[in-house]
């Protein structure tokens, strides 16, 4: 949880000076790069030493698992920020929101989607040629349908983006969790129903707490003083119980694959354990930077000034989608 304090204006003998922002970009430009080396150079660092084989191009499915991650965080992100806003009586004065950025994620999520099931079209192998894609043996295998149900879903989710009724992306934005869920646990797993439903949970409030995140810096710099105030504070209070959910489905989550009795040796001598430890210390630092944003927005004369441990919240969470992405490439350490 966090939130932005508006820009100052920067004046001089000539008048005031607008920020070019171009340190802003070249910031977001190194962790959008940080963010892809994660998921392509991951695989390999996480396998080294461990005796587990690499799956066929498992970087590069591991950077687009990342893409339809974080393509899926913006929308909902947006459309939870957007209620929260609408439910506040202080904002009656500050309707302005800012641009949607759901249609170029809905693109880059079909985008991604596509690749993925081209991978799941060709045996889980990376295509050489479009000749290799087999798409009509998508609809004869589970983990092919579901790819393309998440096809289609940021398909209708973008068409829903530019209409007249954006609220309407709640539904196909369901099927894509809904179908990850489903695909994170085959049925030769045991009790692959209770372990989606623990995936339905985390992902949905995962998507909701960095999604909303970051639609709320983007709408307090439009709305400073009272309004900003109020609607941080409200996210705040959602973000506990986000926060709460996300640790007790991951805990569970992690103790159905790596039984306690193995847990501590498999944190360092598998690929996924490696992974995941990464994953969780990302966590723990992006908690650390709510619970310090969350005393300033108690306790500081300006509860704006809970700018600085937000954004830094916002990147170390899309570092921590990104190590998300690369689990899914990894081996799974089953054991029963």
């Amino acid at each position: 949880m966090t939130s932005p304090r508006p820009i100052p204006r920067v004046t001089d003998a000539r008048g005031p000076l607008r920020p070019t922002g171009a340190g802003r970009a070249v910031a977001v430009l190194v962790l959008v790069a940080l963010a892809a080396l994660i998921p392509l150079l991951g695989p390999s660092a996480a396998l080294h030493g461990t005796g587990e084989a690499e799956a066929p191009g498992a970087g590069g499915i591991a950077l687009l698992r990342t893409v339809l991650f974080a393509a899926l965080c913006i929308p909902v992100g947006e459309l939870f920020v957007n209620r929260l806003a609408r439910s506040l009586p202080a904002t009656e004065g500050h309707p302005a929101v800012p641009r949607s950025w759901s249609p170029f994620a809905a693109a880059a999520g079909f985008a991604a989607a596509l690749g993925l099931a081209s991978v799941v079209a060709t045996g889980n192998l990376v295509p050489d040629q479009v000749a290799d894609i087999d798409a009509g043996g998508l609809y004869a295998s589970r983990d092919g349908k579901l790819a393309l149900l998440e096809v289609n879903a940021f398909l209708v989710a973008g068409l829903c983006a530019v209409s007249r009724r954006p609220v309407t992306q709640v539904c196909p934005l369901a099927a894509v969790v809904v179908a990850e869920a489903l695909r994170a646990h085959p049925t030769t797993e045991y009790s692959p129903l209770a372990g989606s439903a623990l995936t339905l949970v985390h992902l949905t409030c995962a998507a909701l707490w960095a999604g909303g995140l970051l639609h709320a810096l983007r709408v307090l710099r439009l709305w400073p003083g009272t309004a900003g105030a109020a609607l941080l504070g409200l996210y705040a209070r959602v973000a506990v119980v986000l926060l709460a959910a996300i640790t007790a489905t991951g805990v569970c989550s992690s103790l159905r694959r790596m039984p306690p009795e193995t847990i501590l040796e498999q944190l360092t001598g598998t690929a996924y354990g490696r992974a995941l430890l990464a994953k969780v210390l990302l966590v723990a630092v992006v908690a650390a930077l709510a619970l310090w944003a969350r005393r300033r927005l108690r306790r500081a004369a300006d509860p704006l000034t809970a700018c600085a441990p937000a954004r830094a919240e916002v990147a170390v969470l899309g570092l921590a989608v990104a190590a998300s992405g690369l689990l899914t490439a990894l081996p799974v350490p089953i054991r029963w």
